[in-house]
């Protein structure tokens, strides 16, 4: 029952301080996941590769954030980490311009300034497709439905904002150092062209302002 962080502790103190996440048995986790059994872990640290999946990932929930809060009638889809960066998918009711990217990264630094933790937590099927319904996603309450009824779902929360997403993330907002929203482009939902197209911003994040500039 002991997390991967009490683990880490239990190493040494600056081994928890640097701890971004978990790995057990090669399946990433966040940090406050309960061991009940044997397992091989590792301590992802920010000097491990696997550092930069999860801090892309948990950057574009912050632009999903930052979305929702200026255009709170779009809808979103999904946003994965990638090998140089991330993207989200974003239903909106006015298309948006490369113009505009100044404004959400504008409001993605205000929630980093916030600090926001961000708060896994362990839910049902069908409490996960209650919690999007509330949120107006309907993208995401399709996506749920596809999942298996015993299904276990985890939530991830930041301020106001909560998305369903498998995680492990980066422990609060306000470790994102530097980012820069790239452009955006079309991509239809699901990858299916018989589906309707969505937009998708892209952007980076680094551990430096000086090395996002190099």
């Amino acid at each position: 029952g002991v997390s991967v962080l009490d683990i880490a502790k239990s190493i040494s103190e600056g081994l928890a301080r640097v701890a971004v996440c978990g790995k057990i048995d090669d399946e990433l986790v966040d940090l406050n996941m309960p061991i009940n059994s044997d397992c091989k872990l590792e301590i992802i640290t920010t000097k491990s590769p696997e550092y930069q999946e999860v801090l892309r990932h948990s950057t574009a929930h912050v632009m999903a954030q930052a979305v929702k809060t200026i255009y709170p009638t779009s809808k979103c889809w999904v946003g994965p980490a990638t090998k140089d960066g991330f993207y989200y998918d974003f239903d909106f009711e006015t298309p948006i311009t490369n113009e505009d990217l100044s404004m959400i990264e504008d409001e993605m630094k205000r929630i980093i300034k916030a600090n926001f933790d961000i708060v896994r937590k362990e839910v049902t099927k069908a409490e996960a497709i209650k919690i999007m319904k509330a949120e107006k996603e309907p993208y995401k309450v399709e996506l749920i439905e596809g999942f298996d009824d015993n299904a276990t779902i985890t939530t991830y929360t930041q301020g106001d904002y909560i998305e369903v997403c498998r995680g492990p993330h980066i422990k609060s907002t306000g470790l994102i150092k530097a980012f820069k929203l790239t452009k955006i482009s079309g991509a239809y939902l699901k990858g299916d062209s018989k589906n309707k197209m969505l937009t998708r911003i892209y952007g980076v994040v680094f551990d430096k302002k000086s090395e996002m500039e190099e």
